[in-house]
């Protein structure tokens, strides 16, 4: 199954699976056109990457839609005892691309397995969360995953445009201003200059 597949014929199931898989496809789409250096590189402090978001993303979902409703599937050796510390969050250099992009579609078709083969109001249990918290249902699950991966969604968009500007989901964004390069220094010096201005009013 995949992000072009029917979709469940619960209608409030089928509009909370539309939502998840078109942030992962939004995840996935910031690798696009990157080289190798660019999709591993560490770009903030703590060290995100965006290959590394597509590897975290796939693994917790895994868990999420797996373990949780108690449907078994592949080990990932980064959680294993002993592995390395925050192994999930970035690709270790003998990780190919392609063996990390193979797991993200491993890890939705998995879970849209889970999706489709339970009712909303299915119980399950997350064992890493605070005893109060564990019981869960299916349908809580699903948003929990739909804000996961659209928080770091977000993350990718701001360290793709980091990279090499690119913005939105590319040229055909609607929800992007077209403006040339010179506008956007423009208008980037203009927001500097009223935050200037409000912080010396404050101050």
């Amino acid at each position: 199954m995949n992000d072009s597949d029917s979709s469940p014929t619960d209608p409030a199931k089928a509009v909370l699976l539309g939502y998840l898989r078109k942030r992962r496809a939004d995840l996935l789409a910031k690798l696009d056109g990157l080289g190798e250096y660019d999709v591993r590189r560490p770009m903030t402090p703590t060290g995100t990457s965006l290959l590394g978001l597509v590897k975290h993303v796939a693994s917790v979902e895994l868990g999420y839609f797996g373990e949780v409703f108690d449907r078994p599937t592949r080990e990932l050796p980064w959680y294993a005892d002993g592995a390395e510390p925050d192994g999930d969050m970035w690709a270790f250099a003998d990780e190919t691309r392609a063996e990390i992009i193979e797991l993200h579609h491993y890890s939705a078709e998995h879970s849209d397995a889970t999706i489709e083969a339970l009712p909303l109001e299915a119980r399950g249990e997350v064992s890493w969360w605070p005893p109060e918290r564990r019981e869960v249902t299916l349908q809580q699950i699903l948003v929990h995953m739909i804000a996961e991966t659209a928080r770091h969604a977000g993350h990718a968009d701001i360290i793709r445009e980091s990279i090499d500007g690119a913005i939105g989901n590319g040229p055909a964004d609607p929800n992007i201003p077209v403006r040339s390069a010179a506008d956007w220094e423009a208008y980037r010096s203009r927001l500097e200059t009223a935050a200037r201005a409000a912080t010396a009013a404050a101050g």
